[in-house]
Formats: C-alpha cells, sequence, structure tokens
C-alpha cells in the first residue's frame, strides 16, 4: 500500500486546477462534436465543459489526450486556448493512468477531475462543478459527487459505502469503493444506511481531489507494468484508507455519457428542453410524433 502522508488543507483548500481526460480510444473525439447549448448557441462539448468549468473559479484545465488529436482540440478551444492544457496519454493503460498522466500538471495542488465525454447538467440555479467545489473547499477534502442507482445498472459504475457526516445533508464518509461491483459484492460490501435496498451510491463522473490521489497512482501504475488496467476506483479506495474523503449525493443533477448509443442525442434534447428554446424544441417533437401517427394510419 502506498504510504501518504495526510494533508491538512485547513479553510485554505481552493480548487485552481481541473483535469479533464479525453484520451480513451472508442470515446477521445467526443468532446470535438458540436451541440446547441441552453442558449441556444452551437458549441463543442468541450467548450460546454470547459465554460462551466470555469465558472467554477478554476483557473488552469489540463486535458489529458492523445497525441495526434492535439491540433484538433487546439483549433476546437478557440478563446480557451489559452487556459488549458493538453497532457499526451501515450499509452492507453486505464482510466487510472489517464489522470496519472496529469501529474506534473497538478504537482501539489487539490484538483477537479471530470470526464470529457459526459454532458452534466443541474436543474437549481448552481451548476454540478460549482456545488461540488464548493463543498469540498468547504470541507477541505476530497469529494466524488455519487447518485443512488439501481442495482441492476452496477456493472457501469464505481460504487461506494459509507456513513452519513453528522449534521450534513447529502454527505457520506466513504469507507470502501468498488469498480462495477457485483449485486452480491455490492449487498455485502456497499450498504449505506438511509438507502432503499436494490440502491446504491455510484460515482456521477466528478469528483475533487487531493494529490495523494497522484501518488497511490503512481504506485500503482508501476507495479502494472505494461500491462496497464489501473482503476481510478483502486486509488479512490486506498485514498478512503488514509484521508477523509467524503461522497456528495446529488438528486437534481443529470449527467449524459456521449459514448453509448443515443448519447449525443440524449444530451441534445436535454440541454433543448432545459433551455431557452424549450417550446420551439418541443413543439416540433410533437410535430415528428404527430407525422409518424398519420403515416401509422395510412399504412
Amino acid at each position: 500500500m502506498a504510504q501518504v502522508a495526510l494533508i491538512s488543507w485547513g479553510v485554505c483548500m481552493k480548487i485552481k486546477k481541473a483535469v479533464i481526460t479525453a484520451a480513451g480510444s472508442r470515446h477521445r473525439l467526443l468532446p470535438l462534436q458540436n451541440l446547441i447549448d441552453r442558449d441556444g448557441h452551437e458549441k463543442s462539448v468541450l467548450t460546454i465543459i470547459v465554460e462551466e468549468v470555469l465558472r467554477a473559479g478554476i483557473e488552469e484545465i489540463g486535458i489529458v489526450i492523445n497525441r495526434e488529436d492535439e491540433p484538433g482540440y487546439s483549433r476546437i478551444a478557440g478563446e480557451y486556448r489559452s487556459r488549458l492544457r493538453f497532457l499526451p496519454q501515450e499509452q492507453q493503460l486505464g482510466y487510472g493512468h489517464a489522470v496519472c498522466c496529469a501529474e506534473e500538471f497538478v504537482q501539489r495542488d487539490p484538483f477537479l477531475h471530470l470526464l470529457g465525454d459526459h454532458i452534466y447538467l443541474s436543474r437549481s440555479a448552481r451548476d454540478c462543478v460549482q456545488e461540488l467545489v464548493r463543498v469540498a473547499e468547504e470541507r477541505a477534502c476530497s469529494v466524488s459527487a455519487v447518485q443512488r442507482t439501481r442495482e441492476h445498472l452496477l456493472p457501469y459504475f464505481g460504487a461506494v459505502s459509507g456513513r452519513p457526516v453528522l449534521n450534513a445533508e447529502n454527505l457520506y464518509r466513504i469507507d470502501k469503493v468498488r469498480e462495477k461491483p457485483t449485486p452480491t459484492e455490492a449487498e455485502q460490501e456497499l450498504i449505506v444506511p438511509g438507502l432503499r435496498a436494490g440502491y446504491y451510491l455510484c460515482f456521477f463522473g466528478m469528483h475533487v481531489l487531493t494529490p495523494a490521489v497522484m501518488e497511490i497512482l503512481r504506485e500503482q501504475v508501476s507495479a502494472a507494468g505494461p500491462e496497464g488496467g489501473v482503476t481510478l476506483a483502486d486509488a479512490l479506495s486506498l485514498l478512503a484508507v488514509q484521508e477523509q474523503y467524503l461522497a456528495l449525493e446529488i438528486r437534481d443533477w443529470q449527467r449524459f455519457n456521449l459514448g453509448v448509443k443515443y448519447g449525443l442525442l440524449s444530451a441534445q434534447l436535454a440541454l433543448a428542453l432545459s433551455g431557452q428554446d424549450r417550446d420551439e424544441v418541443l413543439t416540433r417533437l410533437l410535430e415528428i410524433l404527430a407525422l409518424r401517427e398519420i403515416a401509422g394510419t395510412s399504412d
């Protein structure tokens, strides 16, 4: 086990850096796709994510990419290019390895981490990233966003167990992390007080982490060697043992994985239906449904 000295951030923990992973072989070009945002403006997925990150007070953003993709990312970054630093992942050795590629960029600073192939939406006045950063800075420790998730979806997510933090709504002190557990594993190890049977706290794909996780990842990547396969969940499991690590349960946020079937379409509909063009989009959807109904009747 990595021996990591506990860090006392006190009231001075400020999140000024973000790491976005976008080097995965299957989804690495998804951040370059265009969507219409809530204000009706056409933007790349990368721009939508970067703008949300900057609204949370982040000053520097490192993006882990495949080296050959840098020209496309640099071009699409536009006015935000000066705020971005591209961090190449030379080999595809797992999610944990991708995060570890940002170690030099992170140095000894706490950082926000997001997935580059996800769109995050909040139904409240505060953005998802803003709320997570606020909680992490107030608590001065690592915090991961989690959602109550049905048992049949466990194969798609990392999951945690923990106990509620006293006098803190929707906060849990994490004691275990498991990557894509089976229902049997979850029932035995990941029960959380207050959750209905068959529900578990699964990662939302958004974290604020202390640099201790980079030390853990470095050791795991070194131990794995050329075989790779290092997961972030394994590192977070050790982090939970070594220092305070919290889960923020969110109930009014949504995330959209752009890499699944109809992922881009689902994200676009969610943006449109929560934005200024909601009525126009609903009208068009009703027109499409009506035409299909007429066509079906005529057959």
